[in-house]
């Protein structure tokens, strides 16, 4: 039998773990590894990256958590109640996973204390499915016998092992050097041989290779906020023994103890969670009695179109037809009532709003007023949004008046309730720039030191951060320095080491997840750092992962501009102005526009865009839209390109005839990936969800898959 890692911390133990969850995968395998646990202080952020890496690599994770437990109420947020101590929870089955779920959120929503805590109460209701670890020198038991109170220390093993039964285990460790361990030892191992309390092996794992002790040391100084120089600080360099070590090593390290490596497995064998990826669950949306939502939503779309158009033609019926039939088929008919709701709420309470993105694809979106552009005016292609054979849900992304969001917050949570609800998390990193000056700092160099170098490194663009081995391989003047200054050489090595590791937990800007169930039945959750909404505690990929949908609600100082001004308006002119209805064909605004009277104008004010405005002179809104489009870097380039062929300067050659309809518009340039789509059916005779998928190849830049596409046209 060989041992298994039960006691890891990743980095998602912020600024106090340095392992990067797929090179601790890739390393746990490269040793032989069949199973490995990931235990991070109090929170399960990683768990869900952690579970598919090892899935991938076909090693058995095993979710677990060092939980802090304090002995009176975790109400109790006294000075007299501050102490805690830690506890490994590992989950045994699917049961045990959901309960450590409610465990690590309830440690945050309800016992934080300088840190998230649980009491026996909570260990109590919610132990079933788990299997617990007396943890480190700094468990309750190993406590006792460091303050020389054995029959207290015994007492304390056996009230668990009443609790947990055969799951509990006393964990010894081997860290030479480290103060107390062989003292706490010998108590556990008494204390096993006279309660029958079985010992299990770890190694409480903080990096992968000894190496990487130093870095490890830095980021528990920048967490600290003390300095190499400071007295008495935390550290574990002077052990550089955390390591995450091979089976062979353990068990050379245990061989008194054969059993305790032996028992590393048989926790592991327990160990079988089987979390659901890829599989949705819709948040329950209020229906009429005896009706369903493919049934309201058909209803709704239809009465709404007539509205609209006052008269349905064949046309519009077979685009409405085809998309009801494809969202209602995929199982989404509740997502778009949802979101059906949040606009008539915003049209309630004077709240702009404004939808970004593919769903402007949608006609069906279009008339419940959703999106506010008619597909069919614009030859948008509904498959560019959804289509039968993406796996994935719609995804629309809603900008309202940012003054409003917090009210359209509350009134979600009215609709599903608090425990339904939550903001996804996100996670700062330690980016080359700032890796740099708090590693700096934390050696002990002058701040001016640190700024110097950490400004030699250039700006990464938006999805492309720069890395420091870029700027080195990039930045003569940074190369220069490195390779002819030791101090700015050991900056720049250590910060190396713990560049891109999580710093800190914060809220996304715009994505909220609503759960058909309490959210914790899906995603651990906590209160947000300094203030009082709830978050999730996976980042949004994970909740998208274990099912949950998210919504983007993004709020828009814009748009919080034009309610105002709607508001005034409406006070001192008795005017009722519909910014849906508003014309876009008002030659003022073209007029103004093209004199480059831009300021205060989204998107249209900065320098450079006002400077194209002014040569374009642009007469039509798909002039703006254009220029909003190219207006970015690549793209920028076809700018000239695109004001000489409006203006008649250059003339427009389409290189095939069934390209002219598509590009009409945009003078024979290609700016839109819908035009990419359209241009596959049109050439390549492909379907439109088949153009979808060619879109995304090529957005990815995926050359060999393009290559084989080749022959299609």
């Amino acid at each position: 039998m060989s041992f298994v890692n039960l006691h890891l911390h990743t980095e998602y133990s912020l600024l106090d773990g340095l392992s990067k969850i797929k090179k601790l995968v890739a390393l746990i395998k490269e040793q032989g590894g069949t199973a490995c646990a990931i235990t991070d202080h109090g929170n399960l952020y990683g768990a869900i990256e952690f579970y598919k890496a090892c899935l991938k690599a076909e090693i058995k994770p095993i979710i677990g958590s060092e939980l802090y437990f304090c002995l009176e109420s975790r109400f109790e947020k006294t000075s007299q109640n501050r102490k805690n101590y830690h506890l490994i929870l590992l989950a045994k089955n699917n049961q045990g996973y959901k309960n450590l779920m409610k465990l690590v959120s309830i440690g945050y929503l309800e016992g934080f204390y300088y840190k998230p805590r649980i009491d026996w109460e909570t260990l109590e209701k919610y132990h079933q499915g788990l299997i617990c670890l007396s943890a480190c020198t700094e468990g309750q038991v190993a406590q006792n016998i460091l303050n020389d109170n054995y029959e207290k220390a015994k007492d304390t093993a056996k009230k668990f092992q009443d609790l947990f039964g055969e799951d509990y285990y006393l964990e010894i460790q081997r860290h030479p050097g480290l103060k107390d361990q062989d003292k706490a030892n010998q108590g556990l191992i008494k204390i096993s041989r006279e309660l029958g309390i079985p010992l299990v092996a770890t190694n409480d794992c903080h990096y992968l290779k000894p190496d990487d002790a130093f870095a490890q040391d830095v980021l528990v100084m920048i967490n600290t906020q003390t300095n190499i120089n400071t007295p008495n600080r935390l550290s574990m360099a002077s052990t550089p023994d955390f390591y995450v070590k091979s089976p062979q090593e353990m068990t050379e390290q245990f061989l008194d103890y054969p059993e305790s490596i032996k028992n590393t497995q048989k926790i592991a064998d327990k160990c079988n969670v089987d979390i659901e990826i890829g599989k949705w669950y819709f948040p329950k949306f209020k229906l009429p009695e005896g009706k369903n939502a493919e049934e309201i939503l058909t209803e709704m779309v239809y009465s709404s179109a007539k509205e609209h158009y006052k008269e349905i033609t064949p046309e519009i019926k077979e685009r409405l037809d085809y998309e009801l039939n494809v969202i209602c088929s995929k199982g989404y008919a509740a997502y778009f009532l949802i979101m059906r709701d949040f606009i008539d709420w915003c049209e309630k309470n004077d709240t702009p709003t404004n939808t970004r993105g593919s769903a402007g694809g949608s006609l069906v979106s279009f008339v419940l007023g959703i999106v506010t552009v008619d597909p069919l005016i614009y030859n948008l292609p509904f498959e560019r949004f959804l289509n039968i054979d993406r796996p994935s849900p719609p995804d629309i992304d809603l900008d309202i008046a940012d003054d409003q969001r917090q009210q359209m917050l509350f009134h979600i949570i009215e609709q599903y309730g608090a425990d339904s609800f939550a903001q996804i998390c996100t996670f700062g990193r330690m980016m080359a720039r700032g890796a740099v000056r708090d590693t700096a700092r934390a050696l002990g160099y002058e701040y001016a030191i640190g700024d110097k170098i950490s400004k030699l490194i250039p700006l990464g663009s938006q999805g492309f951060p720069m890395s420091i081995d870029k700027a080195l391989d990039t930045t003569l003047d940074l190369k220069q320095l490195y390779n002819t200054d030791p101090d700015s050489k050991k900056i720049l090595d250590t910060a190396k080491q713990i560049e891109g590791c999580a710093r800190h937990i914060s809220v996304h800007a715009c994505a909220i997840v609503i759960s058909p169930t309490k959210i914790n039945d899906f995603s651990p959750t906590q209160i947000e750092t300094g203030g009082e909404k709830p978050i999730t505690q996976y980042e949004m990929h994970a909740c998208e992962d274990v099912g949950l949908i998210k919504f983007d609600i993004l709020g828009i100082r814009n748009l919080s501009f034009l309610r105002q001004a709607i508001i005034n308006v409406r006070k001192t002119r008795d005017l009722e102005i519909n910014l849906r209805k508003i014309p876009l064909d008002d030659q003022k605004t073209f007029t103004m526009l093209s004199a480059g009277k831009t300021m205060g104008t989204f998107q249209l004010s900065g320098e450079g865009m006002t400077k194209w405005l002014k040569e374009l002179k642009p007469n039509r809104v798909e002039d703006l839209m254009a220029m909003v489009a190219l207006y970015r870097p690549g793209p920028m380039k076809m700018v000239p390109e695109f004001i000489s062929r409006k203006q008649g300067k250059t003339n427009i050659v389409y290189e095939l005839p069934q390209l002219e309809p598509i590009l009409k518009e945009t003078y024979g340039i290609i700016l839109y990936q819908e035009q990419v789509m359209q241009i596959a059916s049109a050439i390549g005779n492909y379907s439109m969800a088949e153009a979808d998928t060619l879109r995304k190849v090529m957005g990815k830049k995926l050359t060999a898959v393009m290559e084989k596409e080749k022959p299609k046209f």
